[in-house]
């Protein structure tokens, strides 16, 4: 396999191909975002600058829960020849790392196929799709054919879409399809429960395990009523929380979390430990959301690489402001202070 580049610099005119596409999906597992064992001494200013608006993914307990599932679940639907295949659910609260969770699971499959089938060109062991907004049967199978390559003409109905796309997916010998945003199903609707529908009837004619990701699926409506219930009985639904930070243990684990991004900085006067010893101020801004916190960590990186600062400091964190989640999130959990003049009230 060719040598990845560690420092991806994307052209003014280079095309954006989303994850949702064949060309940007193998993009995305030939080039490992932030490769920290990468020498960055000869690194110019905006090499830096890339590596850390991508930077690294860095596992979790949570992630390592949901590999161990689909490791188990990859075996029991590896000879399975009826329809009612087994697949995984993630679910949990917006910015808490599922669509990373997910295309991180999808690049380690894909790299691990490739290692056992090399050279090998006629293979596409995963699939990764969108569910769409407001999303028709027709229209999401032909998130399907965009991913791809499958040419649909406007004479094709949904049947022809459909059989092309498993046809296709059989052919390339597809094991894995990772659906991302599937809390946009709403079976509540017609066009939800017929594409509930659609997607059930893809996961009986394509033979590999599927994997759904979306924002508190347990409490949307794409589990109720006789279709949820049906697709309640095949899938076991993985939470995936922001870390909390009550105990030892989960003190211990959301420190590590900060340690590994921490080493993962390139800057040139970055003093080793600051963001571990500010690790219980980092759960405070970020509320133990990972999203928050790589945001937090990247944006402060570039912000000291433009300032010419290259380092991080409290300041520093202090003055970036988060999304409005976090933001809300650490105003409901401040301290109330009282004040002076509710003081003397009380004492009148």
């Amino acid at each position: 396999m060719a040598a990845l580049n560690p420092v991806p610099s994307r052209g003014e005119d280079e095309v954006f191909d989303p994850v949702s596409t064949w060309v940007g999906w193998q993009r995305y597992v030939d080039n490992a975002p932030g490769d920290r064992s990468a020498d960055d001494s000869g690194w110019s200013r905006e090499q830096r600058l890339d590596y850390h608006s991508e930077f690294v993914v860095v596992g979790t307990a949570a992630m390592k829960r949901v590999s161990l599932e689909l490791q188990k679940m990859l075996l029991v639907n590896r000879s399975h020849r009826g329809t009612a295949r087994r697949g995984l659910i993630v679910s949990g609260p917006p910015s808490t790392g599922k669509t990373t969770m997910l295309m991180e699971l999808g690049r380690i499959f894909e790299l691990s196929d490739r290692r056992r089938h090399p050279g090998v060109k006629d293979r596409l062991p995963v699939a990764f799709v969108c569910v769409p907004p407001a999303s028709t049967p027709k229209m999401l199978v032909s998130e399907f054919a965009r991913f791809l390559g499958v040419p649909v003409l406007r004479r094709m109905n949904q049947a022809q879409i459909t059989d092309s796309v498993c046809a296709t997916l059989g052919e390339l010998r597809t094991q894995l399809v990772l659906v991302d945003d599937i809390h946009l199903l709403d079976t509540r609707t017609r066009s939800g429960a017929e594409t509930s529908d659609q997607i059930k009837h893809l996961g009986e004619r394509i033979a590999a395990t599927f994997i759904y990701a979306g924002v508190d699926v347990d409490a949307s409506p794409l589990l109720v009523g006789p279709r949820g219930q049906q697709l309640a009985g095949r899938f076991k639904l993985l939470r995936n929380d922001p870390l909390p930070y009550g105990t030892e243990a989960q003190r211990q684990m959301w420190l590590e979390l900060v340690t590994d991004l921490e080493s993962a900085l390139r800057l040139r006067h970055h003093r080793p430990g600051t963001l571990a010893r500010l690790a219980p101020y980092l759960h405070r801004r970020t509320g133990g959301v990972i999203g928050s916190l790589s945001h937090l960590i990247r944006e402060a990186a570039i912000t000291t690489i433009t300032d010419n600062g290259e380092r991080i400091t409290k300041k520093l964190l202090d003055g970036i402001e988060l999304d409005i989640r976090a933001q809300q999130q650490l105003l409901a959990t401040a301290p109330t202070r009282r004040s002076s003049t509710g003081r003397a009230g009380r004492n009148r």
